[in-house]
């Protein structure tokens, strides 16, 4: 059996803040909402939840920033349309816009630190 996930968890400190800044991200509601924790459900059957950091069984040992969301886009002119709205939100910016060997990306951060990434694969790769 091929295990695919298609469940991602990130651990946040405050959940119904992180909901309002993934909300406005993604342009949609959560399907569930608690005190501890928020999950997004997607289109294409993936999900997002936010879970209480001071709730998690285990214990959390890691901090954010270890990982990252990256949202692909179809072109470059794509990328930075998106960035300058993330710029516009205020959000912590650690890259702009830049070519690399995968293709254009720039990268942000979540309220928790969670690194958020939008690139346009290089054509050899897309």
């Amino acid at each position: 059996m091929l295990l695919v996930p298609q469940f991602t968890i990130l651990y946040v400190a405050n959940p119904a803040r992180s909901a309002l800044f993934y909300r406005e991200l993604f342009g949609h509601p959560p399907v569930e909402e608690s005190p501890t924790f928020v999950m997004f459900v997607f289109e294409s059957g993936a999900r997002l939840a936010l879970w209480s950091s001071a709730t998690v069984e285990p214990a959390v040992t890691q901090s954010a920033g270890a990982m990252e969301l990256a949202f692909p886009l179809p072109d470059n002119a794509s990328v930075d349309t998106e960035f300058a709205k993330w710029q516009a939100r205020g959000l912590t910016i650690l890259q702009q816009p830049t070519k690399m060997e995968f293709g254009y990306t720039g990268m942000a951060l979540d309220p928790d630190g969670h690194r958020l990434r939008l690139y346009c694969p290089a054509p050899e790769l897309g």
